[in-house]
């Protein structure tokens, strides 16, 4: 079995969507059938049948938090340093056409968010930094044709 590497934040964030799915959502959509089912015929009843497609949606995500929870191999950036990319730092690129500037964090799979500015580590801009150090170039194909970009800074934090 391959290990999954995330943040201890990632990791965390799981635990408490599991517990949420434990403790609260999984009571309420049984409640939600029982109740569903005190109306009587069950084949015609749409209340019964989406109560009972919710409760199959949290179990299978349950197995899967699981899942990802025993694979998981959490690596806290506070514990890491260098100027060397590796998962979980925080690097700040410069588009070397434009000048631009841009702060993302290599995280795992399940973290990954542009909003948050959180990439995958296996997302192809990721593994065109990974093992590079300030002051190197990364070279990344993307649909548009190739990009040139500049490490800036590396951080763990």
């Amino acid at each position: 079995m391959q290990k999954h590497p995330m943040t201890a934040k990632g990791h965390k964030a799981l635990e408490a969507e599991l517990l949420q799915l434990k403790n609260v959502e999984r009571k309420a959509v049984i409640a939600d059938i029982a109740e569903a089912r005190a109306h009587g015929d069950l084949s015609e009843n749409a209340e019964y049948h989406a109560a009972r497609e919710k409760q199959g949606f949290i179990e299978g995500r349950l197995k899967e938090i699981e899942a990802k929870l025993s694979l998981a191999e959490v690596i806290d950036p506070l514990k890491m340093s260098g100027d060397v990319v590796r998962f979980s730092a925080t690097v700040c690129i410069a588009d070397e056409d434009t000048d631009e500037e841009i702060t993302y964090q290599i995280v795992g799979m399940d973290e990954a968010s542009l909003t948050d500015l959180k990439i995958s580590f296996k997302a192809p801009l990721s593994r065109a930094l990974i093992g590079k150090s300030e002051g190197d170039s990364a070279v990344v194909q993307t649909p548009g044709g190739k990009k040139n970009y500049e490490i800036v800074s590396v951080d763990y934090k």
